[in-house]
């Protein structure tokens, strides 16, 4: 479909880009490949839009996308001329209450049929996050339930199924506790935000939705679900705001930041990890340890090796303070510490330095954390390989295997991936082969290269 004219609103924001028409073509390519549906664009196509020519209704998210990420702000349909999309899927829905909202974000994520939808939902860099003032007290009025009022003991209810449900999480993977998620949302979290009582209770109810929304869109995110994630972390924030929960608001912006280096998307990543330390400002020695460790790899990230070094110098002795009175189980602690030391050491060239401080970490980690230890044995071996210890790697990474089967993520998927690919042109090693050879009877055959 063709306009009569040029699209002049596309060419402003062109021309604000810096890009040249091939660039603006694999920037687009590059969003649509994260996505899982790859693009082949060239100059021409960008040429056409600028001259006024619709994209197709499948490119027009991945043009969003990727002037956004290009701006670092939010770009939208109207902005650049361009039609909304005929199923207003995703975030191109009318608002909705926060209420009803979760409850059609978890039925979405609770029907199989959805799941093509879901996965190909994008990360996106110009997320419009909300501060703290904004969302204090905007809880929407509460609508009567199938329950009368709601008490303390409903509180304890939400809060312990997330207990169990995060265990889940730590030891099975988010693929397979975050379909029991969403339907605990749907089905008990929901009717109990509609129903009335004290305003004490409501808040900690409010708290306790939080906590879980946060914990699912975790769980989204080791699934590979990134868009799906972003969207249970802004409930998150919602109902952190309502509640006054500073905490969750903190920990759900810091697991944004989490994500969005995860992403490679440094500048975000260091502007959420900013934003969770700034609503902050009475945190003990444990929680700025958890708050500055993670502004220490977001600096990392974008190449500030002088401010991810001074933010990790400040976790270290924040942690040092905390643990004076012993480990805490579950929090943040120095194996969480020595995993963003590891971090940062690697952004910055020091493979050695990132080798040992992982090693540390994969030493203190408690064993109920399963899935992280999975996933950290993983990158250990890939920098015991990158520094040259190809025999030390192919241990490290059998030990991931020895886990392996027992864990369902798809953050570990990758890794398992990209072992055989790293190991490959090692097989003449008589180590890595037997490596080779375990992974292949061990990992599902679609990971394993043809």
């Amino acid at each position: 479909m063709s306009t009569s004219e040029p699209n002049t609103a596309f060419a402003q924001l062109f021309r604000e880009t810096g890009w040249t028409l091939r660039q603006c073509a694999q920037a687009v390519n590059r969003v649509g490949t994260e996505r899982g549906t790859p693009k082949q664009y060239r100059a021409p196509s960008v040429h056409q839009w600028l001259s006024g020519s619709v994209p197709r209704e499948d490119a027009r998210p991945l043009i969003l996308e990727a002037l956004a990420r290009k701006l670092l702000r939010p770009v939208t349909p109207l902005e650049v001329r361009f039609p909304l999309s005929a199923s207003r899927s995703g975030t191109d829905v009318a608002p909705l209450s926060t209420v009803d909202g979760l409850v059609d974000l978890g039925r979405m994520d609770m029907d199989p049929s959805r799941r093509s939808v879901l996965s190909v939902a994008l990360f996106s860099v110009a997320l419009s996050v909300p501060d703290w003032p904004d969302l204090v007290g905007r809880m929407e009025a509460a609508q009567r339930g199938s329950r009368t009022r709601v008490g303390r003991s409903d509180v304890h209810t939400v809060t312990a199924m997330t207990e169990q449900l995060s265990s889940m999480d730590d030891q099975f993977g988010g693929r397979t506790a975050r379909p029991l998620a969403a339907s605990f949302l749907v089905n008990t979290v929901a009717p109990f935000l509609r129903t009335d009582g004290p305003e004490d209770v409501r808040k900690a109810m409010m708290s306790a939705a939080s906590d879980l929304c946060y914990l699912t869109g975790y769980m989204a995110v080791d699934e590979g679900l990134h868009g799906l994630a972003q969207r249970y972390y802004l409930k998150a924030l919602e109902l952190a705001g309502a509640s006054e929960d500073h905490l969750t608001f903190c920990t759900t912006l810091r697991g944004m930041s989490v994500q969005a280096v995860d992403q490679g998307q440094g500048p975000v990543a260091m502007r959420l990890a900013d934003a969770a330390a700034a609503a902050s400002p009475q945190a003990g020695p444990r929680m700025r340890a958890f708050l500055t460790g993670q502004q220490a790899h977001a600096a990392a990230r974008t190449g500030d090796r002088r401010s991810a070094l001074r933010y990790l110098r400040h976790a270290e002795v924040a942690m040092d303070k905390a643990e004076s009175g012993g480990r805490v189980f579950g929090s943040y602690d120095s194996a969480s510490l020595n995993y963003h030391t590891s971090q940062v050491r690697f952004e910055v060239g020091d493979l050695h330095g990132a080798v040992a401080a992982m090693q540390e970490s994969d030493r203190l980690r408690y064993a109920v954390y399963r899935r992280t230890r999975v996933k950290e044995r993983a990158i250990l071996a890939e920098r015991q390989l990158a520094v040259g210890h190809l025999e030390a790697a192919c241990r490290t990474w059998g030990l991931a295997l020895d886990d392996y089967p027992l864990v369902n993520s798809g953050r570990i998927d990758k890794r398992v991936t990209d072992m055989f690919t790293l190991i490959g042109p090692h097989v003449g090693n008589r180590e890595a082969r037997a490596l080779y050879e375990r992974a292949r009877e061990t990992v599902r055959p679609e990971l394993i290269p043809a």
